[in-house]
């Protein structure tokens, strides 16, 4: 007997109806992992600062695959592809970022390293050392003026290329500040961001002598509510990428244990500054 060109009505009837029972438990799935993190009462806060950049479309995928939103600190690193971490190569990531809801501040347009202070209490500076840029390892003097405006561009970049205002937060390459610095970068409107000790996730540390394995164990036994979490979209040293191969199972062991992740935007200590 020849086949008809459609299947029969019933089983068609039956396929529909299958199709549908996936369809309303992936539904259903969703709604229970989103409403669990909508009530969750144990947020963490997951920050990302720029790095090589290779990893970084990885990244996007699992956040959004596990409906996380993060904060990204943004400077002008050198990358593996394209014209630097904020270059036009970029642009378009970023805006996909924005359009998922993911938050920005600046990490300095240079990733421009503080290393001591300098001047008065009256008109400070600072000597410091990018490791990105036309004086990328060369160490000079910026004076406070000199530092918001290295501040200040990283944030008006995120500003044209994603179309988002990003929060008036910056974090300082290696979490590396003085409390004159610190008073500087407030004055002209940016606080400062670093992270918790139980949230370095240790991505920037030698393979050999920090696994995957051990890093994903360490932050799931460590990690506790009101954490800010740190890792990188690309470590140029870092011989077994930490990203994305931990962070999926660290996201997923999160949830698991009754965390639910924020952006800074959302966090007690910036969420007035953001409004602002």
């Amino acid at each position: 007997m020849g086949h008809g060109v459609g299947a029969p009505a019933h089983c068609q009837e039956k396929a529909w109806r299958a199709h549908f029972a996936i369809c309303f438990v992936a539904v259903s799935a969703f709604v229970s992992s989103a409403s669990a993190q909508k009530d969750c009462n144990k947020p963490i806060y997951l920050t990302f600062d720029t790095g090589h950049m290779a990893v970084a479309p990885l990244v996007a995928d699992v956040l959004a695959r596990q409906q996380v939103r993060v904060t990204f600190f943004a400077a002008n690193e050198r990358t593996q592809e394209g014209d630097g971490s904020l270059g036009e190569h970029w642009a378009s990531w970023w805006r996909a970022r924005a359009a998922e809801g993911h938050e920005f501040a600046s990490h300095t347009w240079d990733h421009t390293y503080w290393r001591a202070d300098l001047g008065t209490a009256q008109a400070p500076s600072f000597r410091v050392r990018p490791s990105a840029g036309p004086r990328e390892g060369q160490d000079f003097v910026l004076t406070a003026a000199g530092y918001c405006k290295e501040i200040a561009r990283a944030a008006d970049r995120l500003k044209l290329v994603t179309g988002k205002t990003p929060l008036p937060l910056f974090r300082a390459p290696g979490g590396k500040t003085s409390p004159q610095l610190l008073a500087s970068a407030h004055a002209c409107g940016y606080t400062h961001v670093g992270w918790s000790p139980a949230g370095f996730l240790g991505d920037e540390l030698p393979s050999e002598k920090a696994s995957n394995t051990a890093l994903l164990s360490k932050a799931l036994r460590d990690v506790r509510s009101g954490d800010i979490l740190l890792a990188h979209l690309g470590i140029w040293s870092r011989k077994d990428p930490w990203a994305p191969a931990v962070l999926e199972p660290l996201i997923a062991g999160l949830k698991e244990r009754g965390f639910c992740f924020r952006t800074l935007r959302e966090h007690p200590d910036y969420a007035p500054l953001a409004g602002r």
